[in-house]
């Protein structure tokens, strides 16, 4: 089973060389939070050293979607529906 590197961009490349940004082009990091998936591999550890203080690592099992990692992100409400008012109101009549 083959395991990825989940590499998010922390910092900004403003005012850095043109190599850096380079190399976070090529890792498909546009903007910062971002979020890509790559499988491991040396070519990949040598492109993530390269610029290794703008970027956050980890090392997971699988691949998510982009959708999943959007997910993720989300922050908790702070409340929970238990009944719409709609479904209220249907018990209220039909009573």
């Amino acid at each position: 089973m083959s395991s990825y590197f989940r590499v998010t961009l922390v910092r900004s490349a403003i005012g850095l060389p043109r190599r850096s940004s380079d190399v976070l082009k090529a890792l498909g990091l546009k903007k910062r939070m971002a979020t890509v998936f790559h499988p491991v591999s040396p070519s990949v550890a040598g492109q993530i050293m390269k610029v290794k203080e703008l970027v956050q690592v980890q090392e997971v099992d699988r691949s998510l979607t982009k959708q999943e990692v959007h997910l993720e992100r989300k922050p908790d409400p702070g409340y929970y529906i238990e009944r719409t008012s709609v479904a209220e109101f249907k018990e209220n009549t039909s009573a």
